[in-house]
């Protein structure tokens, strides 16, 4: 198997959420964990991961503070995972990757499901990056400048 790149410490902060995030598997394994997921074996059914890999991708998330390991609620042998805050973080990337999906799938009509309020029953809001004055902000309107006090290591990339 090929050793991937590593971005842990790169300047970029997408490439150090990638990092953290990983791959495709473990944002599914996240937002498993987001419906209420908690144990290996849940995970491994609902996803059809193979057990090596899901372990691996478990045990990083660990690592990288996105999950954390808790005795099982039901008192058993057993430990379940559960998010961590910098876990339930993940949610507006979920949120964002589906609406994106939603918007631009070759096949929209194929997906299953529509996020809607719990309590009112209704589709949730696209996603929008605002100013903070309020303005709705498009790609043109944004970029990047250097922190005050930034002390960059590592490998120079924008993002």
């Amino acid at each position: 198997m090929v050793k991937r790149t590593s971005f842990e410490g790169d300047a970029c902060p997408i490439a150090r959420s990638l990092e953290a995030l990983g791959d495709w598997w473990s944002l599914l394994i996240i937002r498993e964990a987001l419906f209420g997921v908690r144990r290996f074996g849940e995970f491994q059914s609902r996803l059809g991961m193979a057990k090596n890999i899901l372990a691996a991708r478990l045990r990083s998330l660990v690592d990288h503070g996105i999950l954390a390991t808790a005795p099982a609620s039901d008192g058993s042998a057993y430990q379940e995972y559960v998010l961590t805050p910098k876990g339930r973080g993940t949610f507006p990337i979920l949120v964002a990757l589906r609406q994106w999906s939603e918007e631009f799938d070759d096949h929209p009509e194929e997906i299953a499901t529509i996020l809607v309020d719990r309590d009112k029953g209704r589709p949730v809001k696209k996603l929008e990056m605002r100013a903070e004055d309020g303005r709705l902000l498009a790609p043109g309107d944004t970029t990047l400048k250097p922190r005050r006090s930034s002390k960059v290591v590592g490998r120079s990339r924008s993002g």
